[in-house]
């Protein structure tokens, strides 16, 4: 029996779904915390994984990765990275969730690749973030400003002509700047488009209160059929960043062109789930068996 590890903190209802689906394949999935595990070099493996001291998994999902210190967050990686060179398959691998995570790398890819994205800037020194806030306004322009890392919208600032740089300790000492995708005379929405294997398989748009568009932040969720670009743009989005599955966000400005605005490695899908007929955590886990871990479905 094909056995695959969730890596996740608290399974929820993202966790069960993929439990479920994977039960539907007879697979054997089990949840397990990062936090959890530990190397011991004294091991067979070196490795302790909860609920696999005999046999490791034949792949693993990442369904999180939780927040802690910086030397917390680096040992969770090196295990994705050590259960990698241990020929367990990881989905998505750690190595793409870093590019992912982090908006500034995730922009040079997405820039290096020709993918059409925002102009962005990212800098630790202030002066330099403060030319480019006055030169960008001073051509009708506005910007972002956005946490390194983060999501769910939390700490987004809208940056107009006349208004001062944000303190950049209260971003970790990064300014990380975006130029506005004025979208208004369409009204504030945005696309999500769900990757999985490559090929964008669910959309829906989100429609927000403000020009943040994020079901976090209260916006409301809407069935869409993707547009050939904006399914284009996403697919080759997740290659630029060598994710297996992703939710890439989109944006049109009011001329209709269309942006990759975010790539998300460890996105959640309840809220694309409850306007699409596609059963997302089946596709997923139909892809990491098939495709990544090479076995044919039960």
């Amino acid at each position: 029996m094909t056995r695959i590890a969730i890596f996740t903190d608290s399974p929820g209802w993202h966790g069960r779904e993929l439990k479920r689906a994977a039960k539907a394949r007879d697979v054997d999935a089990r949840y397990v915390s990062l936090s959890a595990c530990h190397f011991d070099l004294e091991r067979p493996h070196g490795l302790v994984i909860p609920g696999y001291q005999h046999q490791l998994p034949d792949g693993a999902f990442v369904r999180a990765i939780s927040a802690g210190s910086f030397e917390q967050v680096t040992l969770r990686l090196s295990l994705l990275h050590a259960l990698r060179e241990l020929g367990v398959t990881i989905y998505n691998d750690a190595r793409a969730i870093e590019k992912s995570v982090d908006k500034a790398m995730t922009s040079f890819l997405l820039y290096r690749a020709a993918i059409a994205t925002p102009m962005t800037w990212v800098t630790e020194d202030a002066a330099i973030a403060r030319r480019v806030l006055v030169k960008e306004t001073s051509t009708a322009h506005e910007l972002v400003m956005k946490p390194l890392f983060g999501a769910q919208g939390e700490g987004l600032q809208r940056l107009a002509a006349g208004m001062p740089l944000p303190e950049l300790n209260t971003y970790h000492g990064v300014a990380y700047l975006q130029r506005f995708v004025d979208a208004r005379k369409k009204g504030w929405r945005d696309w999500r488009v769900f990757v999985i294997g490559g090929r964008a398989v669910a959309t829906m748009q989100r429609h927000g209160k403000s020009w943040i568009n994020n079901v976090a932040q209260g916006a409301r969720c809407a069935p869409s059929e993707p547009d050939d670009d904006l399914a284009v743009l996403a697919e080759r989005a997740a290659a630029a960043l060598d994710l297996d599955y992703s939710g890439v966000d989109l944006m049109r400005d009011h001329e209709g062109r269309a942006y990759v605005i975010e790539v998300n490695g460890i996105p959640a899908w309840r809220g694309l789930q409850s306007v699409t007929p596609v059963n997302i955590a089946q596709c997923l886990v139909d892809d990491l068996i098939q495709r990544r871990i090479g076995r044919k479905l039960q």
